[in-house]
């Protein structure tokens, strides 16, 4: 059985990728990972096993100064939450479950069902609409 090493709370085995490990919490994409390990003069393809218990104890230290896993969820909430109750047109957009960025939804296919569905109730259609894209959607009233 391989050992574990404990980086900030989590168990990971000694053969993973340092750069990957610090990748799988959330906040944490490849270019901060890669100035994490340049600041600490950690090879990029080292692996858990090969660190000094000094350089795990900087790493996690590191990251406890980085707001990352459930302090950035909740704060990425609080700021969609605040748009929403704002009710600016991001907020809205969000509440909607639509693109907020400015994507194209006219030709959009991803999230075409809802649509569908949405159109159909406004112009109270009722069974299956047929043609082309339309007849594997259906909707029963």
């Amino acid at each position: 059985m391989e050992s574990k090493v404990f980086i900030y709370g989590v168990p990971f085995p000694e053969s993973r990728f340092v750069k990957r490990t610090l990748e799988t919490f959330y906040g944490i994409g490849s270019v901060l990972s890669t100035r994490i390990l340049a600041h600490n003069h950690i090879h990029p393809t080292a692996r858990l096993g090969s660190l000094a218990p000094k350089q795990i104890l900087e790493l996690t230290a590191e990251l406890s100064h980085l707001t990352i896993e459930n302090d950035l969820r909740r704060q990425v909430t609080d700021n969609i939450r605040r748009l929403k109750d704002m009710g600016s047109y991001r907020g809205r957009r969000h509440a909607q479950g639509l693109p907020v960025r400015g994507q194209k939804t006219r030709t959009q296919v991803r999230g075409f069902p809802f649509f569908l569905v949405v159109f159909m109730r406004v112009d109270g259609l009722d069974g299956v609409l047929t043609g082309g894209l339309l007849d594997c959607y259906s909707y029963e009233a």
